[in-house]
């Protein structure tokens, strides 16, 4: 096997590349309706993701993030094998043709890393309940040979917060550190992936981290590491050393909550404590991962009390400083409550939906992309009311103000320019008197000049 990454010929190898993209999420046992439970029958499913190439190129997505795609007991975080496609997916090639589809539409690939756990099934698990203390692998996991398991195995092993069918690995044992970057290694190789979401990154040995990191970037200098945080300070492992980015879980939750209170001033003080103008706020200058929505949580029209909200909602995800990423269904308003499990988050849909709001998207993605300022400018609340706000984002080679409505009556709210300015969702030019004119539910979009 070369022991060069495939880079595709339309992929361009530029560190940063994150900054400029939409993040697409798709859970691939759920996407392709595979069933829960591992059933060892081989079918080839992964390859309708290549039907839904031109449906993200509409979106002007420049990423999917995968969720699991390797051998599993059942819902993907529980690994068997980190070097074969789950068998309910398909095989190592039919995946392998996914991202070469997927990189000939300029779209990159990003896999979920998930070295924390393992699943029961995993083979060198596997080999100590067979062998215990005489396996070569007892040290692979935190063991004590003289306990027991809920599952009866006749030793006590370390858990995920307290789910024993998730097996902790242990990340300061050289020679699983070295396999796990093996496979990476074969990953970049293989499939040509551009990036790692880690899960539980919170949680993950830091070294380990450090090791990836240096693993990855000698290979590929644009390798993206993204981690999961829900909590805490964010830098502990987003830094030069670890992690490029992390999820904004902060964010998550003062947009819905926002919106449903009528309150913009929730997620205006979480932006502005993050990315605001004062020397002693907290993430300026980095680029968090930020969504509506993910595999773990309620769909986002399912938790909006006025759905006709959503577009304003939307507009400030991709307004506010980061990247964002849409879940796969919810583009068009799919529904999913956390309350009725898991595998009403991750539904299967036999073809994309295309309507009004995708149409939206759209059109935001686009202006995301093109903007510097939404990509990289500073961030400043403009103006703040309780139902209306207006975020200003300015770098060297413009200023854009984005303004949201989130009531159903029209508001005119003053932004404090006066001049010329074109709208980016329409093209229309006008001059701006002090005030931007936001029809119910509205959005405008203003590069200002």
């Amino acid at each position: 096997m070369d022991s060069k990454p495939v880079v595709h010929k339309k992929i361009e190898n530029k560190p940063g590349w994150q900054n400029e993209t939409v993040f697409y999420q798709i859970y691939p046992m759920g996407f392709c309706g595979a069933p829960y439970e591992n059933d060892g029958k081989p079918v080839s499913r992964i390859g309708k993701v290549k039907d839904w190439v031109p449906h993200l190129q509409k979106l002007n997505v420049g990423a999917v993030y995968f969720s699991p795609v390797f051998e599993s007991d059942s819902h993907g975080y529980d690994t068997r094998d980190y070097r074969k496609i789950d068998c309910r997916l398909g095989t190592n090639e039919d995946f392998k043709e996914v991202c070469q589809a997927l990189h000939e539409a300029g779209i990159r690939v990003v896999l979920d890393g998930v070295f924390n756990h393992v699943g029961r099934g995993f083979w060198a698990f596997q080999d100590v309940l067979k062998n215990r203390e005489r396996s070569p692998y007892k040290d692979w996991f935190h063991i004590n040979f003289g306990g027991n398991s809920g599952y009866n195995d006749g030793l006590w092993y370390e858990g995920w917060e307290g789910h024993f069918e998730l097996v902790k690995l242990n990340l300061q044992n050289p020679q699983v550190v070295e396999h796990l970057l093996s496979c990476v290694g074969g990953w970049m190789e293989e499939f040509g992936i551009d990036g790692l979401r880690l899960d539980v990154a919170y949680m993950v040995d830091q070294n380990f981290m450090r090791r990836l990191h240096g693993y990855c970037r000698e290979r590929r200098p644009d390798f993206f590491l993204l981690g999961e945080m829900i909590h805490g300070d964010y830098r502990r492992i987003m830094n030069p050393e670890m992690l490029d980015s992390v999820t904004n879980y902060e964010c998550y939750k003062g947009l819905y909550s926002a919106f449903n209170s009528l309150n913009m001033f929730e997620i205006a003080h979480s932006l502005n404590r993050q990315f605001g103008p004062e020397g002693w706020t907290l993430y300026k200058g980095e680029h968090l991962v930020c969504f509506a929505d993910n595999h773990d949580v309620s769909r986002i029209h399912s938790i909006l009390t006025d759905k006709n909200q959503i577009k304003p909602l939307y507009a400030a995800l991709y307004g506010m400083p980061g990247i964002p990423c849409l879940y796969y269904g919810s583009e068009w308003g799919a529904e999913g409550d956390k309350k009725d499990g898991d595998p009403a988050l991750r539904p299967c849909f036999d073809a994309p939906v295309e309507n009004d709001l995708t149409e939206f998207l759209s059109k935001l993605g686009k202006v995301k992309a093109e903007s510097p300022a939404l990509c990289y400018g500073d961030f400043k609340n403009e103006t703040l009311l309780n139902k209306q706000w207006v975020i200003r984002r300015a770098c060297q080679e413009e200023t854009v103000l984005v303004a949201v409505n989130a009531e159903g009556s029209g508001f005119n709210v003053n932004c404090g320019h006066h001049g010329p300015a074109v709208e980016l969702l329409s093209g229309e030019k006008r001059e701006l008197n002090g005030c931007i004119e936001l029809p119910p539910y509205g959005v405008k979009i203003y590069r200002l000049g």
